[in-house]
């Protein structure tokens, strides 16, 4: 039997589709349905490792938590990590696929169809229902003709849509009235309700706009969704990042300090959401040498363009700003990315990212990069050799990089990749033990680890698990989600 769908599409980029697939995968897994999350085409550097080694949208992976599934390709079939302004990799069904410009990207879209509505029915063939997120807006009218996404994916699978707006934003008339007017005909027949996202303040004043949507657009409101606080999930694209670093404050006296990179092409910026939810911890994102300021320690994240970001670090003065705090006794960590700019050299023979051949890095660790052809994706677990008391302790993570780094003081050991057994040292930390970086992503999800860390910088808080803490957010979610949907509604239109 070919499984249901329902589709959440946006009036714009960051309505909020991403955690209400996540909260509606919550909330029918916990009502017993097989249900699977799907987006055709995601773009992001935020990304996520399966267990089989694919790469897809952080969100999709998020999603599948939701509902209490392993991630698989099949839920992302094409996920677009920006390199440059209109130059990205593709990875098609958790591989490597081209590095392609934007212009010539839409050519490609025959073979990535096909892929993306083999995924959509392996799916609808294993699972009851299938949640699929919509990307951006489906009104973009000169995207149209290249859209495998958004009302293309709806026509396909004859699925109803629910369009979000974000009320936050202002003109929430405009959002979802002009997105339902601009699609054609066919297309509006799908649309089958609206949705009113990230709703601040008294709802009985807005009853009287709901009345006025569903008078003009002649469907119903299904739900205004409350503005959700406090949730330890991690956001899709980098532009939390932006509005973080845009917005930075300075730590109380009381409050440990973090000062995290806000690297142009930062990827994988969900790394540091544990540190930011335990209490007592200040994280800022910093675009500037004027905003570091003395943290008690520097983040330098992953990133899609090591090189690039290594020369904005140049250009903005941070690279020296973070080199003086490291010789004056400051901690740095770097990730991936940032692991690889805390080194003497990185090497580029077969111009990965760059025409240049080599460049030179931040000269803090003793440790040189060569970035390979291949690309290494692989969910990790780890031996700590050396870190404060933890030696020996056990670590979880993934790899996602192109470049390999020899060191001679490795303070981690590879012991497991997706699942098979190997050996392989990882990391390289300084003689003073300050200055330290590795592959590791996910490293601060670890408990244990993130507890020492901090301890290490004088923090004296009590670590909350982060599983626990992750958990509970998915369910808070999906309890609020599920409070302000009209279910027997919902239930008529995914059932028909």
């Amino acid at each position: 039997m070919t499984g249901k769908t329902l589709m959440i599409q946006g009036s714009s980029s960051s309505a909020g589709k991403s955690l209400l697939v996540t909260a509606l995968c919550r909330i029918y897994a916990r009502r017993g349905v097989r249900v699977a999350p799907f987006k055709a085409q995601n773009m992001s550097n935020n990304a996520a490792v399966c267990a089989d080694g694919s790469e897809i949208g952080r969100a999709q992976a998020l999603q599948a938590a939701a509902a209490r599934l392993e991630p698989t390709a099949d839920m992302n079939p094409v996920l677009i990590k920006p390199e440059a302004d209109s130059r990205s990799q593709v990875i098609l069904m958790g591989r490597p696929w081209h590095t392609l410009e934007a212009k010539n990207y839409y050519e490609q879209k025959a073979i990535l169809w096909e892929h993306v509505t083999a995924s959509l029915d392996r799916l609808r063939a294993a699972y009851d229902l299938v949640i699929i997120e919509g990307a951006g807006s489906p009104a973009e009218l000169n995207l149209r003709r290249g859209d495998i996404v958004n009302m293309a994916v709806a026509r396909y699978a004859q699925s109803p849509v629910l369009l979000v707006g974000d009320i936050d934003r202002g003109g929430i008339f405009a959002q979802l009235l002009g997105t339902l007017w601009l699609l054609e005909p066919e297309e509006r027949a799908l649309v089958r309700g609206f949705l009113v996202n990230k709703f601040r303040g008294d709802l009985s004043l807005f009853e009287d706009g709901i009345q006025i949507i569903e008078q003009k657009g002649e469907i119903p409101v299904l739900g205004v969704i409350p503005y959700l606080r406090g949730l330890s999930l991690p956001d899709e694209d980098a532009v939390s990042v932006e509005a973080a670093s845009r917005a930075a404050e300075p730590a109380s006296v009381s409050q440990t300090d973090i000062a995290v990179l806000a690297l142009p092409h930062i990827a994988n910026f969900d790394d540091f959401d544990s540190l930011r939810a335990e209490s007592g911890v200040h994280i800022r994102h910093v675009d500037s040498a004027d905003q570091l300021g003395e943290p008690h320690a520097v983040i330098i994240p992953g990133t899609k363009s090591t090189i690039a970001d290594l020369e904005w670090l140049r250009q903005t003065g941070l690279a020296n700003a973070v080199t003086r705090f490291a010789r004056n006794g400051g901690a740095v960590i770097g990730i991936c990315g940032g692991y690889q700019m805390l080194g003497q050299i990185i090497r580029d023979p077969f111009h990965v990212e760059s025409r240049k051949d080599s460049v030179e890095g931040l000269g803090l660790l003793p440790v040189t990069t060569t970035f390979a052809a291949q690309k290494a994706t692989h969910r990790v677990c780890a031996r700590i050799l050396d870190f404060e008391s933890l030696a020996g302790e056990m670590i979880e993570g993934y790899e996602i990089h192109m470049g390999e780094t020899p060191s001679p003081s490795s303070w981690l050991e590879i012991v497991q990749r997706n699942g098979g057994q190997v050996r392989v040292p990882d990391g390289c930390v300084s003689s003073n033990g300050k200055i330290r970086g590795c592959y590791l992503h996910g490293l601060f999800n670890n408990d244990s680890f993130r507890r020492a860390w901090l301890a290490s910088l004088g923090w004296e808080g009590q670590v909350v698990p982060q599983a626990e803490r992750f958990e509970r957010s998915l369910e808070a979610l999906a309890d609020a989600v599920e409070n302000s949907l009209d279910m027997n509604k919902l239930e008529k239109i995914i059932h028909g």
